[in-house]
């Protein structure tokens, strides 16, 4: 007679569930008041040999915000004892960079509260030496948080070991049940601000970035600016709004954005709403663009490029294209506008990125700026430009 294996979850006591509810409370907390400030999770950020390159961009985002979790230290050999926003390029930010996490806590206060797997590898799975890693971490009492595809909660040996050491496991990237999930329904035509995608000519390129320091520099305008994420990394730096894209089955995608924006405009009355892209609409091998200009219906796209990138991200064999060519592309697939160019500045020099902006805004026709690199006055006035709505609303115009 064959023996059934019993399913993953009935080997996990009611504890665990409860552990669960516990740590999603803790890691995506209600937005909070003066009178009840939000305790923020630690955490260690695992990028071995990834940090400040394209893989590590789950690390980077985090180091460079994030409102779920203070982050302590980044785990990556390569760069052991470089401050992290300086290995970004930018400022010191008191982050240091360890070679594992023995050193993390002989540096740390304590054990930190979650460990998170911090890249995005193109296999979306995790290597052999990086199971030992995780569940290292596990045995010292840290929750894990995890983007990948490949959910850990769905391993047997994870779940055991989350069971034995008392600990959850987030995985981030795993979407609701199908009988859950909703299909577009044309309820994005009553959310009357204006809705901004920032889109970009390839994968991996900043768009994530750019949308956080666009919205951010708004709610400095006095506007109420949300943001709507679409990927693993936006969710686990705090976003309450949106949804990992790339794991929703095709059906599904442009109905749960939508959803996603619906919840947000009815909920906080946003002034405007920023969605982050994903991928790039003319490149062959990721298909989210096309579900966030379907389900998102944006008023107007924020275009990220690369000018210093001569070949597509994990394609060596692809030439990036030219931004004219994705504008178009864009502006012919949706009924919307690209209001401005924002660049992307790796393996270029200050004045390179002055001689990119000059050459972009003469060619193109629209406004364009480096978020990182540049005053924020540039990307905010760049939507103005667009929405002169929203201008009006932070000098008086709001009743």
């Amino acid at each position: 007679m064959s023996v059934v294996p019993r399913p993953v979850s009935s080997i996990i006591p009611k504890v665990r569930v409860a552990l669960h509810a516990q740590a999603v409370a803790t890691t995506f907390p209600e937005r909070p008041t003066a009178r009840e400030p939000r305790a923020v999770p630690t955490a260690v950020v695992y990028c071995e040999g990834n940090f400040s390159g394209i893989d590590g961009k789950t690390a980077n985002g985090l180091v460079r915000h994030s409102e779920s979790y203070r982050i302590l230290a980044v785990i990556d050999s390569e760069k052991v004892g470089i401050d992290a926003g300086v290995a970004l390029g930018e400022e010191p930010n008191g982050i240091p960079i360890c070679r594992d996490l023995a050193e993390v806590l002989s540096v740390a206060d304590g054990v930190p509260d979650y460990f998170i797997y911090g890249m995005a590898p193109a296999s979306g799975m995790l290597s052999a030496t990086e199971r030992s890693v995780v569940l290292s971490a596990m045995r010292l009492g840290m929750n894990i948080v995890s983007g990948l595809h490949e959910f850990l909660n769905d391993d047997l040996e994870f779940a055991r070991a989350s069971m034995a050491s008392q600990v959850v496991i987030l995985d981030v990237r795993k979407p609701r049940d199908k009988k859950d999930l909703r299909t577009f329904s044309g309820r994005i035509a009553r959310v009357t601000c204006p809705r901004i995608a920032v889109l970009g000519t390839d994968c991996a390129i900043g768009k994530r970035t750019t949308a956080t320091i666009l919205t951010r520099s708004l709610r400095e305008r006095g506007l109420n600016a949300v943001m709507i994420s679409t990927g693993q990394t936006g969710l686990m730096q705090g976003g309450r709004y949106g949804v990992a894209l790339d794991a929703i089955p095709s059906q599904f995608c442009a109905g749960e954005l939508e959803a996603a924006i619906v919840d947000a405009f009815d909920s906080e009355a946003p002034d405007v709403i920023i969605i982050e892209g994903q991928g790039a609409l003319g490149h062959p091998a990721y298909s989210t663009s096309s579900f966030i200009l379907r389900g998102g219906c944006p008023d107007g796209v924020v275009l990220q490029h690369a000018p210093g990138r001569a070949m597509r991200c994990d394609f060596d064999q692809m030439a990036m294209p030219e931004p004219a060519k994705e504008i178009d592309l864009i502006q012919t697939f949706s009924d919307t506008k690209v209001i401005g160019l924002t660049i992307n500045h790796e393996n270029m020099t200050d004045e390179q990125i002055d001689t990119a902006i000059v050459l972009y805004e003469d060619q193109l026709g629209i406004p364009a700026t480096d978020a990182l690199s540049r005053p924020s006055d540039r990307l905010v006035n760049m939507v103005f430009s667009a929405f002169p709505v929203l201008e009006e609303r932070t000098t008086g115009g709001r009743e």
